[in-house]
């Protein structure tokens, strides 16, 4: 059957704005596109051991079965999610399928009618689609503007207040004053919830994340992981009290209602987690990757163009979506992946190329992928 005529008027004014996505075929190019930050995706170590752990302990079985609530709660999940907890020095973590329901099933479970969310405009899509199916009232701050939080704060002082925010926004690569924002979330006793999901893998010690390298992880309500990316597998955990574990369970429906993760994937979560703890030399290798990308950008002359960032995430301004898509495609032409993030995704003059390092990239591949930029652009 047909599409309906308003949807078929819908995809093709997308494809006349230039906006028009399709699924990507695999390739071959030096990567510079996915969140695998630190190559666990690739990892032989973790797949074998995976494997070798659920034969050892007559795990096989392929599928989740049903609902957490019901039959999908299988020894694997308390066995993860306490050494998850362990690891990031929380009282209790819960497995969500994905980055996506833990955010949705959290922000539409947590904030109650009267309540007031105070979000930072740039968070990710996830936690504004969880918000707005929640009952509370919600606004939006300045990003990383906390003179312009505190302006939210006082006017809404009266009601329960949560303030969220992200360790290392998907987009720009930044990361917040998380010391400044903690002392004014305590000064009004307000409830902070940070997003770790470009943060695990990339920060810490052991890439516990940015909050806990700061030592600032016990003054957050609750924290969001995610292990899609860093940890290169699948799933989500919510970090914090045993009690918000429990209100989770019974009232996200994200959580009740979908079927469990199959032990196979909790499995890979867990030897991940225990691969952190152990293979410390590719933290640091992507550390020294992402400094030496800061450098030879500047050395090229291209720093005007990048937001500034610390984090695996860089993202050079190429306003205009034709533009921007253009250019990306000439350096996949030259065998580089780096995607073009396009308006509406971005605000329209904020197009943009966004480079992800990794601790597997080269300095040659750094080099050579900014000095097509500089010879494309200039």
């Amino acid at each position: 059957m047909k599409l309906p005529e308003n949807l078929n008027d819908k995809l093709e004014s997308c494809k006349q704005g230039n906006l028009f996505r399709k699924l990507p075929v695999f390739n071959n190019r030096i990567d510079f596109s996915s969140n695998d930050y630190i190559g666990f995706s690739k990892s032989e170590i973790i797949f074998k051991h995976t494997h070798a752990y659920l034969v050892e302990n007559e795990m096989l079985q392929n599928g989740g079965t049903g609902s957490r609530l019901i039959t999908g709660n299988h020894s694997l999940y308390q066995i993860a999610e306490s050494f998850i907890a362990q690891f990031h020095d929380a009282e209790a973590a819960l497995v969500f399928n994905s980055g996506y329901n833990a955010n949705l099933g959290f922000f539409s479970a947590i904030p109650q009618e009267n309540d007031v969310v105070l979000y930072d405009e740039l968070c990710h899509a996830s936690i504004k689609d969880g918000i707005a199916m929640s009952s509370a009232n919600s606004y939006h701050y300045i990003h990383n503007d906390f003179e312009d939080l505190e302006k939210y704060i006082l006017k809404f002082s009266d009601t329960t207040i949560y303030i969220v925010t992200e360790t290392v926004f998907s987009m720009d690569g930044d990361t917040p004053n998380l010391e400044e924002l903690v002392q004014l979330s305590e000064k009004y006793n307000c409830n902070l919830i940070v997003d770790e999901a470009h943060a695990l893998g990339v920060f810490g010690e052991k890439g516990e994340g940015l909050t806990q390298h700061l030592q600032l992880h016990n003054k957050f309500f609750a924290r969001i992981v995610t292990f899609g990316k860093g940890l290169g597998c699948q799933g989500a955990a919510v970090l914090g009290s045993n009690d918000l574990r429990d209100y989770l369970i019974n009232f996200a429906r994200s959580f009740i209602y979908t079927t469990a993760l199959s032990p196979h994937t909790v499995a890979t979560i867990f030897i991940a987690y225990q691969q952190l703890e152990i293979e410390k030399q590719v933290i640091e290798k992507l550390r020294q990757n992402i400094v030496f990308f800061n450098q030879q950008k500047n050395l090229l002359g291209l720093k005007p163009m990048f937001v500034h960032s610390k984090s695996p995430i860089h993202s050079a301004i190429v306003p205009g979506n034709k533009r921007v898509k253009e250019l990306s495609e000439r350096l996949q032409e030259k065998g580089f992946d780096v995607q073009s993030i396009l308006s509406p995704i971005v605000p329209e003059g904020q197009e943009r190329l966004r480079f992800c390092i990794h601790s597997y990239n080269s300095q040659e591949e750094i080099n050579q992928v900014l000095e097509l930029v500089r010879d494309f652009v200039f």
